[in-house]
């Protein structure tokens, strides 16, 4: 790679109207609610951080097992456990609130009401910067299904957060439909503020000396590198059918996976599995993509030069890809 001399690097993006440092988060689910990581590294150096998904009322998850590895990734079973919303605006917010990085509440329900009552005790609060809304949830009024896989479900619930919010609204798509820009369309005209993608791929697992699948719930949901190439699919989906910023997330593991899904049209990046391998992954990313910006002579586009002074910015290669496409060679 070429090297750009006299540049400076700006890794800040705004989502939503949420200013980041930089545009690298944690995947909810995968960083519970910070404390444990904060005693590793200080994690007012990511670009936000996302807890994990919280319900109207406390839930005690799924049986153990909830974890089986696989061949470059990880199923989990975990069912949602968490204290319900009453318990973490008493015991969490008080810590997370004191973080000088923007703070996303994952928020789940059963029910489109659910979500309404959360989505509504959650903006009383001071400070929280946005909900990020998992529609990968089974709606128990339609048997079952989950409400990301049917644009009209996905429709109602975001519609119904954002009504009841006065917080920016995230909506988490599920990888598991037939079309993800049908989906993410659904959401932006909802009212959606960005949208996030993927939630785990639904797979499952057979021990074969007990001979029965190893989950109590069977399907178990498939994380880790194993599911990236089809993540990056449709972030590139998602960029082509909606306005809103996309937040691509699915087996990012070094800063390399990161610049995949920023040129492929996620303005942010989260970082779920890959930190239970190493903790310090995020802030490597980080590190890798100010490097990437600096050494990558395919950015020299993105300069902006003023005098001899030339500042790279991140937000100006989010989607590169698809230009480059559109304009490539393949000859």
């Amino acid at each position: 790679m070429e090297y750009i001399r006299n540049c400076a690097v700006d890794l800040c993006v705004e989502i939503a109207g949420i200013s980041m440092k930089n545009p690298v988060m944690v995947a909810s689910g995968t960083f519970g609610f910070g404390e444990e990581y904060a005693k590793i590294y200080d994690i007012n150096r990511l670009g936000a951080v996302v807890t994990k998904g919280i319900t109207l009322l406390p839930r005690h998850g799924n049986p153990p097992p909830r974890l089986c590895e696989t061949p470059a990734g990880l199923l989990n079973s975990v069912g949602l456990e968490n204290p319900g919303v009453e318990r973490f605006i008493r015991e969490e917010w008080p810590r997370l609130k004191k973080l000088p990085v923007p703070v996303i509440v994952n928020i789940d329900g059963d029910t489109v009401e659910e979500y309404r009552e959360i989505a509504k005790r959650l903006s009383e609060l001071n400070g929280l910067a946005a909900l990020e809304v998992n529609i990968s949830c089974p709606n128990v009024e339609k048997g079952g299904i989950a409400f990301g896989q049917d644009p009209g479900s996905a429709y109602e619930v975001v519609r119904a957060v954002k009504e009841a919010a006065t917080l920016p609204v995230i909506a988490k798509l599920s990888p598991n439909v037939t079309s993800i820009q049908k989906i993410a369309a659904a959401v932006e005209s909802a009212g959606a503020d960005a949208v996030s993608l993927i939630n785990t791929v639904l797979g499952m697992a057979v021990d074969i000396d007990r001979q029965r699948p190893v989950f109590k719930r069977i399907f178990a949901g498939l994380s880790g590198p194993a599911v990236k190439p089809i993540a990056l699919r449709m972030v590139w989906e998602a960029y082509e059918a909606v306005k809103i910023p996309v937040i691509g997330m699915g087996g990012i593991s070094t800063w390399r996976d990161a610049v995949e899904f920023i040129l492929a049209g996620a303005s942010a990046v989260a970082v779920g599995t890959a930190g239970f391998i190493d903790p310090e992954a995020p802030l490597k990313i980080i590190d890798g993509l100010e490097k990437y910006l600096v050494e990558c002579s395919i950015c020299e586009s993105a300069l902006k030069t003023s005098g001899e002074d030339k500042t790279i910015k991140l937000r100006d290669i989010v989607g590169l890809a698809h230009k480059n496409f559109t304009e490539g060679d393949f000859s």
